[in-house]
């Protein structure tokens, strides 16, 4: 059986571009910016083969030291095939501070890819 999962072309970079800086925008609004980092954070990694270190917000969710991270069209994006296998170091921007862990990426039967990260205990770990 095939399995069929969305958008399988890379995405064009000028509108990623605009799309991720009105969401972060809209994490910096006084008026808008508690709602919102709820569900969505910057993660920072360092790419696995160019070693050029990327930023990017992904909407999240929590549960005490572990954080999972739904890839939304993930045949047209390449950031989480950084953590396949054993995973590897990220950061995450979590209740205003810098949040380093270990992530690690699947795919499930159905196409679908989480990130898991396991938060480094440590500062703001108790949150």
């Amino acid at each position: 059986m095939e399995v069929v999962v969305g958008y399988r072309r890379r995405l064009p970079k000028g509108a990623v571009q605009r799309v991720n800086a009105c969401v972060l925008s809209l994490r910096s609004s006084p008026r808008w910016g508690r709602l919102v980092s709820r569900r969505l954070t910057v993660v920072t990694y360092t790419g696995r083969r160019s070693g050029r270190r990327f930023s990017t917000p992904v909407g999240y969710r929590r549960a005490g030291d572990t954080v999972t991270i739904g890839v939304q069209l993930p045949d047209a994006k390449v950031w989480w095939r950084n953590f396949l296998d054993e995973g590897g170091p990220i950061s995450l921007e979590l209740d205003g501070a810098d949040r380093t862990g270990h992530a690690v990426a699947r795919r499930d039967e159905r196409g679908r890819v989480s990130v898991t990260v396991r938060l480094d205990s440590g500062a703001g770990a108790d949150r």
